[in-house]
């Protein structure tokens, strides 16, 4: 064992029963689940992990539903019972902090997070809004007309024009796409008033984020740790839902397949992940559940923080490899 257990090349150290508990680097593009009871230590488990994850420099994004996990941006306070409790597990207590990014879909608490409508695309957008079948239809030909027309889909009040537009020239369209009627224009029109009363303005928009600002590393080669404000975020389920399935999407097209490496690319922690999964849209469970299976060949982890040891957090989202 090497003279510090806290910093052992390629290992991070997570705590100590009788020996030290580690997790390998090279073992990290698994997924994980972190459960226990209230007061266990969940979050501080995470807060553990991140700062491992950035020292070796690895990528974090993390949701910081209470605001827990903000602190690490500053040096931690070396008061009495701390560097005791470090004493009795034998290692040396030393306060540290690391490089943080704080994003905000809100654009309050930090950067704005920004995405367009075109490229969320009408699948997913029909999905999210939970359409029927005709109502996805009809949201198809709509993104249909756009293409052939060359007309910009960046935000909710680009998506209403087109369809006003797709509404006032619905004879002429007809002939070549097919019915639409004027009652479907209206049920698409009312879900996405929903989704504007939940915030989504203000993530449609420009620019738009580029996904590899969350793969940066510090001046001292630590890992960049984003931290997504997720206080206020929570009371808006179906925007929260939007985002992550973005988000997941772009990693999954963007990031090409590397195998096993020597330590992750990028490291997500979804605190409190009950909420999250919790009465969420079908199609977000189904689509998570899909990347989750597929993500670790292209050098990403998942760990879901949940209070419940006996159940998973969504369908298949809990699996630890």
């Amino acid at each position: 064992m090497a003279d510090d257990p806290a910093h052992e090349p390629g290992r991070i150290l997570i705590g100590k029963s009788d020996t030290y508990q580690y997790l390998t680097l090279a073992l990290g593009n698994r997924h994980g689940l972190v459960a226990g009871a209230t007061g266990t230590g969940k979050t501080v488990t995470l807060q553990v992990l991140a700062e491992g994850f950035s020292r070796a420099g690895t990528a974090v994004f993390a949701a910081d539903i209470k605001g827990d996990l903000a602190g690490i941006a500053m040096p931690g306070d070396a008061k009495p019972h701390f560097v005791q409790r470090a004493k009795d597990i034998g290692i040396a207590y030393a306060a540290d902090d690391f490089p943080v990014t704080f994003w905000d879909l809100f654009g309050q608490s930090g950067h704005p997070v920004r995405a367009r409508i075109s490229d969320m695309g009408p699948l997913l957008l029909a999905r999210l809004l939970e359409l029927n079948d005709v109502q996805e239809g009809v949201l198809n030909i709509a993104f249909g007309l756009a293409d052939e027309q060359g007309l910009l889909l960046i935000d909710l009040k680009d998506l209403r024009a087109l369809l006003q537009h797709l509404g006032d020239t619905a004879s002429e369209v007809t002939k070549s796409y097919g019915n639409v009627a004027p009652a479907t224009i209206g049920a698409i029109q009312r879900r996405l008033l929903v989704l504007e009363n939940q915030g989504a303005a203000d993530f449609f928009g420009e620019p738009e984020l580029d996904i590899n600002d969350f793969l940066r590393s510090g001046p001292d080669g630590r890992g960049i740790v984003n931290i997504l404000s997720a206080e206020k975020l929570m009371r808006s389920p179906r925007l929260y839902a939007i985002f992550l399935l973005w988000m997941l999407s772009e990693l999954f097209e963007k990031m090409p397949e590397v195998g096993d490496l020597d330590k992750p690319k990028l490291v997500f922690f979804f605190d409190e992940a009950h909420l999250l999964f919790d009465n969420a849209p079908k199609a977000l469970l189904s689509a998570i559940e899909q990347v989750v299976r597929l993500i670790p060949v292209k050098g990403r982890r998942r760990l879901f923080r949940h209070p419940k040891s006996g159940r998973r957090a969504g369908n298949g989202s809990g699996t630890a490899r």
